[in-house]
């Protein structure tokens, strides 16, 4: 790599010295041959300087291409896959634009590889209602190069559906520049078996699904919270039946859990010493096993904690609630709201409402009824900074949202993690009110690691135990021979 240094981004240089799943990524998909890695480090790299793959934006490719809608990211697959849409019919063969829609794909790719940190893609071809006006196989080349030869480990299968019988001798060259790995993931499909790989609600009716997501542009393509969402509260027809002992009992848990946070935070503080500017954040907190990710985020309207995940238990730790403290850090009202990507399963109490200059306001939210939390689940908090003279009631809000730039609008998303954990539900709802996972894979990591090395130390202990038993046995049996000996020798002479 030293020798051409001159034909990469010196980025990707640095970022292959420091990352090494990225080094392991090019590794497994050459199957370890060595040679084979460093022909594929070399041309991806000379690819990527040669995209400006680093440098891709919004704003350096032309408009049209977001709006046309062929390329986009939305939905999961069923092993919980990310979809990588290609909508073939709104693709048009034309020279001219080849090297631009080209950018487009590899934008996507960068843009989400970063976020989600390399997690692979599911490809999905959707060649409904496509004709030879669609085909374009320079294009397609691209694409299955894009994931053969410069996105390693990236890609978890292709499914094709609905392909036009016209299309099937093309399709034979396609599998030609796959290899045989790659055309392993090849899944040809159509309505009746489409749902075998992704489920119907991520699926477009024309699909066999019930996903009504409609591709727009703006906001983002791959924004989980695009589809439209109803506002995000009690549902109606629990709220009816709703008691006073219910609600109360919900103000009593919240309150449980706010004091349960101040004493935990009181803890924390006295242990660890920590700068002025951080005793002034209320909220922020740092758990003995908790990564720094993990505590607060500084946006410019709000503090919002935890950053990045809500800890949610699984079905057989029963934990169904988590805790989010927001923060305003400005010197007006601040208006919010929470959005989610599932909203038929979860409660968030307040999903829309405001937060005076300075002050903290807990939110909870919770799982209802048989649902269980999945790590797909999104939530997205929507915060804009309000006039002085700006009412905080619903129908002042209402209007609020309605009218706010969506260039005043802060917003910040956090995954849904699942905790397995065997402690009793009562602890687990103490651990996640907090959000701070039972046991991570990093502490189960480093807790077998010790016991290994102690189980080690333990197994030395006893093989020296063993040893000096042994000698000593031997030197037992020594001494008895030569005291027998002795005795023989004073008896024959004796006699």
């Amino acid at each position: 790599l030293v020798d051409k240094s001159d034909k990469y981004d010196s980025r990707d240089v640095e970022r292959l010295q420091q990352d090494d799943k990225w080094v392991e990524n090019y590794l497994i998909w050459r199957h370890d041959v060595v040679d084979d890695t460093l022909k594929m480090i070399d041309e991806s790299f000379q690819w990527r300087k040669e995209y400006t793959v680093n440098d891709l934006t919004e704003s350096v490719l032309p408009k049209w291409l977001f709006e046309n809608g062929s390329l986009f990211l939305h939905g999961y697959d069923k092993e919980g896959y990310k979809l990588f849409w290609f909508r073939v019919k709104h693709h048009i063969r034309d020279p001219k634009q080849q090297l631009e829609k080209k950018k487009l794909v590899a934008f996507w790719l960068e843009h989400y590889a970063k976020r989600d940190h390399g997690k692979p893609l599911t490809v999905v071809f959707d060649m409904a209602e496509t004709g030879i006006s669609h085909i374009d196989l320079d294009f397609v080349r691209f694409i299955v190069n894009c994931f053969t030869d410069y996105y390693p480990n990236f890609l978890t299968k292709i499914v094709i559906f609905e392909m036009p019988w016209i299309m099937n001798a093309a399709f034979k060259i396609v599998k030609g520049w796959l290899g045989p790995d790659a055309i392993s993931m090849l899944k040809f499909t159509n309505k009746s078996d489409v749902q075998e790989y992704i489920s119907g609600e991520y699926l477009p009716p024309h699909m066999g699904g019930t996903d009504s997501f409609k591709y727009s542009y703006p906001p983002l393509v791959d924004d989980d919270f695009q589809t439209p969402l109803c506002e995000n509260g009690p549902i109606t027809s629990e709220d009816e039946h709703e008691s006073k002992e219910e609600i109360d009992a919900d103000t009593k848990e919240t309150a449980e859990l706010n004091e349960e946070q101040n004493l935990n935070q009181k803890k924390m503080n006295s242990i660890e010493q920590i700068s002025k500017s951080e005793e002034t954040d209320k909220t922020e907190f740092k758990p003995k096993n908790a990564k720094k990710a993990l505590t607060t985020f500084k946006g410019p309207l709000l503090h919002i904690s935890p950053a990045e995940e809500l800890y949610f238990g699984s079905k057989e730790t029963g934990e169904k609630k988590c805790l989010i403290v927001l923060t305003n850090v400005t010197k007006n009202v601040v208006a919010f709201k929470v959005r989610t990507t599932a909203p038929e399963k979860y409660r968030v109490k307040p999903s829309n409402s405001s937060c005076e200059p300075g002050t903290s306001l807990d939110i909870i939210v919770s799982l209802h009824g048989g649902f269980a939390a999945s790590l797909q689940d999104r939530f997205l908090i929507m915060a804009a900074e309000m006039d002085q003279s700006s009412g905080a009631g619903v129908p002042e809000l209402t209007q609020f949202w309605k009218e706010v730039p969506r260039t005043k609008v802060m917003e910040h998303r956090l995954r849904c993690h699942v905790v397995e954990s065997s402690k009793p539900s009562s602890l687990t709802l103490k651990e996640n009110a907090l959000n701070i996972p039972a046991k991570t894979n990093e502490d189960l990591h480093i807790q077998l690691t010790r016991l290994l090395q102690v189980n080690k130390r333990l197994q030395e202990q006893i093989d020296r135990c063993l040893w000096f038993q042994q000698l000593s046995v031997v030197l037992s049996l020594l001494s008895v021979t030569v005291v027998a000996f002795c005795f023989y020798l004073v008896y024959t002479q004796r006699s």
